[in-house]
């Protein structure tokens, strides 16, 4: 059921990233998401950042729409849907690429006091797109890097958590599909859950549209454990 909400807040978090507070707060367990409609547009999926808060990247003809909107706005919302991350070892591991952010960020939130020690390990392109960094305030450790070096050390997330990978008893992994392939071999597909991306109409397991193998993302998922990716992904 679609449910009207204003937008109270719209700020810049990093190059083309907005977020956008609601003055609706959904109960949710961090990977889960949101569909928002706009009319004449289309709708799309969000991951929830908190319970009033999505944070979206500028990439195609909704996203640049939602981006011209002003404070005391609408959008239309319904959910929240899907499967989120489940808490689990002492010793983690959240990894992040680009716009994979925000479902870690929650989930550190969340889960901060069910942990002995969170180590955040966030990649972007450069720092100007490093977004939701007030997440340190919710891990014990951040390890930045970017492709270009102009943050953190020069490379990848996956690179950083493949010399690490002993250390950590459960890895949370959400980013661009290329990086939680690397996530998953790196953990050979143990203790690692991923937030997984496909396109999704329904978001609710009826068209079928973001289907990954023999599961649909939208129901299935969006978070999966490592071993039902194995050959997916």
């Amino acid at each position: 059921m679609l449910e009207r909400a204003t937008l109270k807040e719209i700020w810049d978090v990093a190059k083309d990233v907005k977020a956008f507070r609601l003055d609706k707060r959904f109960e949710f367990k961090a990977g889960q998401f949101i569909m928002a409609w706009l009319p004449r547009v289309g709708e799309k999926p969000f991951s929830l950042a908190w319970k009033d808060l999505i944070v979206v990247k500028r990439v195609g003809p909704f996203t640049s729409r939602l981006f011209e909107l002003e404070e005391g706005d609408h959008v239309w919302i319904r959910g929240p849907y899907g499967r989120g991350f489940e808490p689990k070892g002492d010793n983690i591991a959240l990894v992040g690429g680009g716009i994979g952010i925000p479902p870690l960020y929650a989930f550190a939130r969340q889960n901060r006091k069910k942990f002995e020690h969170i180590t955040l390990i966030y990649g972007a392109r450069s720092k100007d797109e490093l977004a939701l960094m007030d997440v340190e305030d919710y891990v014990d450790e951040v390890v930045i890097t970017t492709d270009d070096g102009s943050a953190g050390r020069r490379g990848f997330p996956t690179e950083v958590l493949a010399g690490r990978r002993g250390e950590f008893d459960q890895v949370y992994a959400c980013g661009p599909e290329p990086m939680l392939g690397a996530v998953l071999r790196a953990m050979d597909y143990r203790n690692v859950q991923v937030s997984a991306e496909r396109y999704m109409k329904c978001g609710i397991g009826v068209c079928g549209s973001c289907n990954l193998g023999k599961y649909l993302v939208c129901r299935d998922g969006p978070v999966f454990d490592g071993f039902q990716l194995r050959g997916l992904l």
